[in-house]
């Protein structure tokens, strides 16, 4: 599957035939499933993980053959108008993933795990992995490639950013156990490792640094590596003084995340927020 895609991706025939479209739908069934996802664990990376490129280009690849079509179930109560290879995602009882009624929307080609719960009104974009046992709250967003750990927790009104183009970039990644307030932004292939806490209000992203408290360090994106938030850390939104001009002079402090402390072993996965941050 993997050369047929980027072969497709690659030389952009005139027309899409139905077998195209064939390939297509085994791609996109094969993410439902979880048997390929745009970024996997891989322990050989400084980040712990890898991009999967000819996935990315497989998700891009639905968008380009695919032609606007309407979905609506009422096109002038609510109406529906996207790409007819993405639709919403079918579920069964038997996927086990609750959908709370109330204006959540799953994309097709995205791996949900069973004991999801999904708190209206949320949205999950193709591409999207959340694994076994995770909560996305309500008005969270999971963008396009981002992976979401077992038992995680995406409080309300976060937003796991989605990287789906370049396709060699590094799509946000939040590993197993992580809590994550409400309107916390994760972005542009961030990687939170295991354990970890945001408090609420955080922001992380490839150009602000994190400042770890506990173990005197400062923790930057490179050029060719993404922002690494490291295991089992308490993370909360802080500042930092202006130390030169006008700045200075006018007492301006400017936004950074701050670690504060980190999770012990007695720390149960799924604790208050608030309990940590004491």
């Amino acid at each position: 599957m993997q050369r047929q895609i980027e072969d497709l991706f690659d030389n952009k025939p005139e027309k899409y035939t139905p077998d195209h479209f064939a390939l297509f739908a085994r791609f996109k069934a094969a993410l439902n499933a979880g048997e390929i996802r745009a970024a996997e664990p891989d322990a050989s990376q400084l980040s712990g993980w890898r991009v999967n490129g000819w996935v990315k280009k497989g998700i891009l690849l639905g968008f380009r053959i695919g032609s606007i079509v309407d979905m609506s179930l009422d096109p002038h109560r609510q109406p529906f108008f996207d790409k007819s290879t993405y639709p919403v995602r079918h579920f069964t009882p038997s996927d086990e993933v609750r959908i709370v009624p109330g204006g959540s929307s799953i994309r097709d080609g995205c791996f949900i795990g069973k004991g999801v719960t999904c708190m209206p009104p949320m949205y999950i974009n193709a591409g999207a992995y959340v694994s076994d046992g995770s909560m996305v709250d309500s008005h969270a967003l999971i963008g396009s490639c981002a992976q979401i750990g077992r038992n995680c927790h995406i409080s309300a009104a976060s937003q796991i950013g989605g990287v789906l183009e370049p396709v060699g970039a590094l799509p946000v990644i939040v590993e197993d156990d992580v809590l994550i307030g409400g309107n916390c932004g994760v972005y542009e292939g961030t990687v939170v490792k295991k354990r970890a806490v945001l408090g609420t209000g955080t922001i992380l992203n490839r150009s602000t640094p994190v400042y770890d408290l506990v173990r005197g360090e400062v923790y930057r994106a490179t050029d060719d590596q993404p922002l690494v938030v490291p295991e089992g850390a308490v993370v909360v939104a802080g500042s930092r003084a202006v130390t030169s001009g006008p700045g200075k002079d006018w007492g301006i402090s400017i936004y950074t995340p701050v670690i504060v402390k980190y999770r012990d072993e007695k720390t149960g996965a799924r604790i208050q927020l608030e309990d940590l941050l004491r």
